[in-house]
């Protein structure tokens, strides 16, 4: 298959020739489509590819697949233990499925997933894998975005690598609680969309320090562990000294030429590696339904 390589020089997005899938790269910064499986019947041999293909292209996507949550929650297993929502309560029966609905009558200003962000990065152990079944899709809208911070890193000036090597961010969620609070006071309800919430904000709010360049366990890459959601602060900095810093590389990490987009239909499956991707909605679907279901695999700690 013909090269594809990022027009920095500095990731090849190529897919490989498998035995059991064909893997269709979707953008030069990242991302790639997974034809030729069943996810709800599924070889161990194809899911060796799978997951290859999955380190490779950082996030994958599977279209036309029809899952139960028995099915999700055996696709999710695959990978390793249940990882940790901190949002949602699971679906009645299958606690580790959890549902992300919004209503066509539903009018919000803010989504589950707007923002650019790694999930529930302010967690001791982020999830490492996230797997999200769209079941229901709006005809137009709700894309998502994804940014490759392999590839940020990669492109990073040598004294700024060298710079932010030894510091811990401090991912917090206090600014999202804060703008659900905001949300709830305004709509008289404890929900986000359709989106039924249970969260323990403390915990959220208080987080955890991890590397602010972070070294992937399975491939060895190092990658920006930074976002525009969680990313509250540097360990040892003050509030001015940290904010620049990291809006900088919230924004450098997700510029246009290290992003993909995702167009959803009905019956797709996505994967990401949640310790290099970052990604985000958008609520540009008003009087249309969505309805999603996600499961997350348990991360190790971020080093």
């Amino acid at each position: 298959m013909k090269s594809i390589t990022h027009p920095t020089g500095r990731f090849d997005n190529s897919a490989k020739d498998y035995q059991h899938i064909k893997a269709v790269p979707l953008a030069a910064a990242m991302g790639a489509e997974i034809q030729g499986v069943d996810l709800s019947n599924l070889s161990d041999e194809a899911f060796r590819e799978i997951e290859s293909a999955l380190y490779r292209h950082k996030l994958i996507f599977f279209r036309d697949q029809d899952l139960s949550f028995t099915d999700h929650e055996n696709l999710t297993l695959r990978f390793g233990e249940f990882g940790t929502d901190a949002y949602t309560k699971g679906v009645e029966g299958h606690e580790n499925i959890q549902p992300v609905i919004k209503e066509a009558t539903v009018q919000t200003k803010m989504v589950f997933g707007s923002g650019w962000h790694t999930d529930s990065a302010f967690l001791a152990r982020p999830p490492s894998i996230a797997i999200n079944y769209g079941k229901d899709m709006p005809p137009f809208g709700g894309d998502t975005l994804f940014a490759n911070t392999v590839l940020a890193y990669n492109n990073l000036s040598p004294a700024m690598q060298e710079m932010i090597a030894p510091l811990k961010v401090w991912m917090s969620a206090k600014h999202v609680v804060a703008s659900m609070h905001a949300e709830r006071a305004d709509k008289k309800a404890s929900e986000l969309g359709s989106l039924e919430l249970d969260v323990d904000t403390q915990k959220m709010i208080e987080g955890s320090y991890h590397p602010l360049v972070r070294t992937h366990p399975v491939s060895g890459e190092k990658s920006l562990y930074v976002d525009k959601t969680y990313a509250c602060g540097i360990e040892g900095m003050t509030e001015a000294e940290s904010r620049p810093l990291l809006d900088f590389l919230a924004s450098f990490a997700t510029q246009e030429s290290f992003v993909c987009r995702l167009k959803w239909y009905n019956n797709t499956v996505i994967m990401w590696d949640n310790r290099i991707c970052l990604h985000q909605a958008f609520n540009d679907y008003e009087g249309y339904r969505r309805e999603m279901y996600r499961a997350v695999v348990m991360g190790e700690q971020p080093a």
